[in-house]
């Protein structure tokens, strides 16, 4: 799928660019460029992977001249760059629209100028009936990638995209915050004890990418099927095989944010199909219509959301943690 391509991750110096690139060093691509605005976090990417067909550009994806010279020759775009921090796009909206919403057309319009192969968003379940400005700006980012499917005319681009929550133990993760707390002997923030939040990992979420990259045809959402945990689960969990003893404080819900998350709406169902292993959304004009022959439609009548599957129980959670090695315990 990768050999002999060139590739460029905007946002490529963040948790999943950077485990992104790994990924892709293992295939047979050809050529790797990490786009991104920080040149220290570059620095230290280029020294730890140490790889001849990396190739960095300083760059942000709301300057389209400097991202349409970096995407020159690329077969393959993945759109990861973001302001995604919610609070943060809470009190600065227009800045999160400027990169998450006009970024991406952005991207677009350098994918049409470069005759890109395949460009794909990340998106996020924030932007199932948007609550927050994050949401709604990624909501629209969505929008953008899939209906340039169909304004696109001659050009060659297949745009698609991805959805899922946040990866366990990535950076600002329940996981991460939690063991700072442990650290510091601070007491142990959580929003809600019910709340319930999907399950992934980072190789998950990579392996989510591939797929779609493998058997997209321009204008799905692909969605992982996926299990999910309560709060107070995750944190009795960390707390148990950290052996601490942390106080725990009840925060409560902040601005923007929903107590359950939610993948697919209700009103996207009716134009839902599933694999194996993922939920696919297609739009009415699909530029596949051999869709049938990959996807089943699916049976899905109500909205996918982690408070409506499967949930893990505590064992299962340590057996997670443990496993992908999230806690410095031996």
């Amino acid at each position: 799928m990768f050999e002999g391509k060139k590739i460029l991750i905007t946002g490529g110096t963040g948790s999943l660019g950077t485990a992104l690139t790994k990924r892709l060093l293992n295939t047979n691509a050809e050529t790797i460029r990490i786009f991104s605005r920080d040149e220290w976090k570059q620095v230290q990417m280029q020294s730890k992977l140490n790889d001849k067909r990396l190739r960095f550009f300083i760059g942000d994806v709301r300057d389209k001249n400097r991202l349409t010279r970096a995407m020159e020759d690329i077969n393959i775009v993945i759109h990861a760059a973001a302001l995604k921090q919610v609070p943060v796009a809470e009190y600065n909206p227009f800045e999160a629209v400027q990169t998450n919403v006009l970024g991406a057309q952005n991207v677009i319009e350098s994918c049409f100028t470069n005759e890109v192969e395949a460009a794909l968003a990340v998106g996020t379940d924030k932007a199932v009936s948007p609550f927050n400005t994050y949401g709604a700006t990624k909501f629209l980012m969505e929008r953008l990638f899939v209906s340039a499917n169909y304004y696109k005319g001659k050009h060659k681009t297949n745009f698609l995209g991805v959805r899922y929550g946040n990866v366990l133990g990535s950076r600002g993760s329940i996981i991460h915050v939690m063991l700072e707390q442990i650290k510091d002997g601070k007491k142990i923030t959580i929003t809600d004890p019910t709340m319930t939040r999907f399950n992934i990992t980072m190789e998950q979420s990579l392996d989510l990418i591939f797929r779609a990259l493998k058997n997209g045809k321009g204008g799905e959402i692909f969605i992982p099927k996926l299990k999910a945990y309560k709060l107070e689960d995750m944190k009795n969990s960390i707390l148990e095989l950290m052996k601490a003893k942390n106080e725990v404080k009840i925060i409560g819900v902040r601005p923007g944010e929903k107590y359950h998350e939610s993948l697919i709406s209700r009103e996207e169902t009716r134009n839902t199909y599933e694999s194996d292993m993922d939920y696919i959304i297609y739009e009415k004009d699909t530029q596949d219509p051999n869709r049938e022959l990959h996807a089943k439609k699916s049976n899905l009548s109500e909205q996918y959301s982690s408070d409506k599957v499967p949930l893990l129980s505590k064992d299962e959670i340590k057996d997670i943690l443990i496993k992908e090695k999230f806690l410095p315990i031996n």
